[in-house]
């Protein structure tokens, strides 16, 4: 099987917003996610936020932290919880896993198809700014249930130990 590089689309109509993860989601795409998540919490007319994995072959825990951040900046805006669609079976059982069941509804297939998805572009940025999204990404998950903190917690301590080494 060949991992296509991750891709980030979206599209706005209507009070919904989708946005559609494809290939292999990492953390290069976290900058680009959490502007998205930024932007999501001050959309006007938002109603509904749907998450499409189905065409993402792999999505990274960072990336999953700030999906997690993007069901949060919403989170009272809308009348119902954000949607994920995921017809994969892996990628359904590590969701299930982490938490985001209490965040998001899941569904196998989406009610409707949305028409015209843009790609976003990646948001590049340097190797501190990339540390320092990891970390939030992975601290925003270890809040999710106890089932993550045991998860990250070794890897958020890592982070956090080479951050306050880097601010000396």
């Amino acid at each position: 099987m060949q991992i296509h590089e991750g891709r980030i689309k979206a599209a706005f109509d209507a009070g919904v917003f989708v946005l559609k993860l494809c290939g292999d989601v990492r953390l290069t795409l976290c900058a680009t996610l959490d502007s998205q998540a930024q932007q999501l919490a001050q959309t006007p007319g938002l109603e509904t936020l749907i998450i499409d994995l189905r065409d993402a072959t792999n999505v990274d825990s960072t990336a999953l932290g700030f999906l997690a951040k993007v069901a949060m900046a919403v989170q009272g805006r809308l009348a119902e919880r954000p949607t994920i669609v995921a017809d994969s079976d892996d990628i359904r059982r590590m969701l299930d896993v982490m938490g985001f069941s209490r965040y998001f509804t899941m569904v196998e297939a989406p009610i409707t198809e949305t028409r015209e998805l843009c790609e976003l572009p990646e948001i590049p940025c340097d190797v501190e700014e990339t540390r320092r999204r990891i970390l939030e990404a992975h601290r925003i998950l270890m809040r999710m249930n106890e089932h993550n903190r045991e998860e990250f917690q070794p890897l958020v301590e890592m982070l956090e130990a080479q951050e306050a080494t880097s601010h000396r």
